[in-house]
């Protein structure tokens, strides 16, 4: 069977290789082609998977690893397999691995993650400032998802008190039309300490309207002119631009989406996510 293996930042050292310069055009009759890129693998090839979304390939090598590479010739990462291991397959985004193995006839399945390193700095914090266990969340206030998530999160927070902080990313998605204006609110509450004040109310919105900002915003006590100031700003535009860059950077694409101390999570249950900080803390905390 396979060994067992733990995908993650620490084992998964990049390479660095210099992929080959595209060669010229190539005609023969009336088929046209050219090299888009060329990098040398560690170990005779033996299978090769590539993600749909064209961010990573993986080849099965004959010293029973699947090397994992950037489309650009850069390994992310190399993963042990049994020997008997003669074919593999993955899913559209790479995030599961198959594999054959010809010798004990065997079929596996392997979740594939990656650690993310995401700046935090600016964002705002639930819990203490230097708790030894991080939670990102990248969150959208119109996600229905991302609204239950929030008493899930509440109840980890009460669990870990002092060993945990929760930081929120914003993540507005193109199909929320409030989103937007939304984590703009947000942002601009940010400015005068208020932000998870906003962040409260806008979660309990069960209807949206055009007024629904402004009102919440009244509600919760700030400073109006202050805060349509700030909501005009180009400071405000800015973090909630960072903030989806952020979340491009760690492959991010939906809410919520959560990683705890780097580590991703696929599992959004207050079980799993618990067992998640259990095992940050005994891996020594803050990363």
């Amino acid at each position: 069977m396979l060994k067992k293996i733990a995908l993650c930042a620490a084992l998964l050292l990049p390479l660095t290789v210099h992929a080959q310069e595209p060669k010229k055009n190539n005609t023969a009759g009336d088929l046209n082609w050219s090299v888009q890129a060329s990098w040398p693998i560690p170990a005779k090839p033996v299978d090769i998977a590539q993600s749909l979304d064209n961010k990573k390939v993986f080849i099965l090598a004959a010293d029973a690893k699947v090397y994992i590479f950037s489309p650009d010739g850069r390994q992310l990462g190399a993963l042990p397999v049994d020997p008997g291991v003669t074919a593999i397959d993955i899913a559209a985004r790479g995030e599961m691995l198959y594999l054959v193995n010809g010798k004990a006839n065997t079929y596996s399945a392997i979740d594939v993650s990656f650690n993310q390193k995401i700046d935090i700095i600016g964002a705002p914090v639930r819990g203490k400032a230097d708790a030894p266990v991080t939670l990102v969340l990248f969150s959208d206030f119109e996600c229905p998802w991302c609204g239950k998530l929030e008493p899930v999160l509440a109840e980890l927070l009460a669990q870990n008190q002092d060993k945990l902080r929760i930081v929120f990313k914003h993540l507005p998605l193109p199909m929320h039309p409030n989103a937007e204006p939304a984590a703009l609110a947000a942002i601009a509450a940010q400015k005068q300490g208020k932000f998870w004040e906003m962040h409260d109310a806008l979660f309990q919105t069960a209807n949206w309207t055009p007024n629904t900002v402004d009102e919440t915003a009244v509600r919760i006590g700030l400073d109006m002119n202050k805060f349509r100031a700030d909501l005009a700003s180009p400071e405000v535009e800015a973090q909630l631009a960072k903030d989806r860059n952020d979340a491009v950077a760690a492959d991010v694409n939906a809410t919520p989406s959560m990683f705890i101390n780097s580590r991703p999570v696929k599992d959004r249950s207050l079980q799993n996510l618990q067992k998640m900080v259990t095992e940050a803390l005994a891996a020594g905390g803050a990363k």
